[in-house]
């Protein structure tokens, strides 16, 4: 397993903003940088994840969904989104998919689920939709002629538009029998379009892509899909729990949104 531990990374990057152990020190560097220019990048990194949350226990409690593709999915920081959606439905079944060889290094931590459902990992890359669609890891763990949950969880700012990421999400929502769900979060330049161009500068300084994108944009993911209320929307104002946090929009920087397949 080739671990390229001299330029820094997106998931790792991502698990140092949540308290996570599993970077290294050009990791911290580089989040050192963001955080110097965007001290909100931890509250965005725990409110999109909490958002996940939510969104998970929704579709599994009253959507009814029992399986799951989440892609991009990062190094494993507890609750997975297995442990949220077998809490709800101990049945449920997830594949995860990731094109980073560290995520596979901790992939185990991804795979104990509850007796009763199942749960996969596999090595793949969102900008390669019919390897995912067509891996063995998949058909043996889903059945793609039921619904099920499509999750890109803070992915897609990384996805730049020569890649083609509407297309991409097309390619993957068409695979998908109706009743299925897309859940997509991303992050916005909208309220600090100065801040988030620094953001984006850091990141593809260090060799990774990204792009951020606006409301407009983000809602574009969901062409042809009926939105779950409240629609596009802050991640903390996505069926909350009990009272709307009281975080500043600049400092979340996130769209959300989950919709359905007709």
């Amino acid at each position: 397993m080739n671990i390229d531990t001299t330029k820094p990374h997106s998931a790792r990057m991502y698990d140092y903003y949540l308290g996570g152990k599993d970077h290294y020190e050009v990791d911290e560097q580089a989040a050192a940088h963001v955080i110097a220019v965007y001290p909100g990048i931890k509250t965005c990194a725990r409110t999109n994840r909490s958002f996940m949350h939510r969104a998970t226990r929704w579709l599994a409690k009253e959507a009814g969904i029992r399986q799951f593709l989440d892609i991009g999915t990062g190094i494993p920081t507890e609750p997975n989104l297995h442990q949220v959606a077998q809490d709800v439905a101990p049945d449920a079944r997830i594949v995860y998919a990731d094109n980073d060889p560290i995520v596979l290094a901790y992939a185990q931590a991804l795979l104990h689920g509850t007796p009763e459902g199942r749960t996969a990992y596999l090595q793949a890359d969102v900008r390669e939709p019919e390897r995912i669609l067509t891996a063995p890891e998949l058909h043996e763990t889903l059945d793609l002629n039921q619904p099920l949950a499509l999750s890109f969880n803070a992915l897609f700012h990384f996805v730049p538009d020569e890649y083609q990421p509407y297309a991409l999400v097309r390619q993957f929502v068409e695979a998908l029998p109706s009743g299925s769900y897309l859940v997509l979060s991303h992050c916005t330049p909208d309220f600090d379009p100065e801040t988030w161009e620094k953001v984006a500068a850091i990141y593809r300084g260090g060799g990774i892509p990204a792009q951020v994108r606006s409301k407009a944009e983000v809602e574009r993911f969901f062409e042809g899909l009926e939105l779950v209320a409240p629609g596009v929307e802050e991640p903390h104002r996505w069926k909350p729990d009990g009272e709307v946090p009281a975080l500043s929009s600049a400092d979340v920087s996130f769209w959300v949104g989950v919709a359905r397949k007709p």
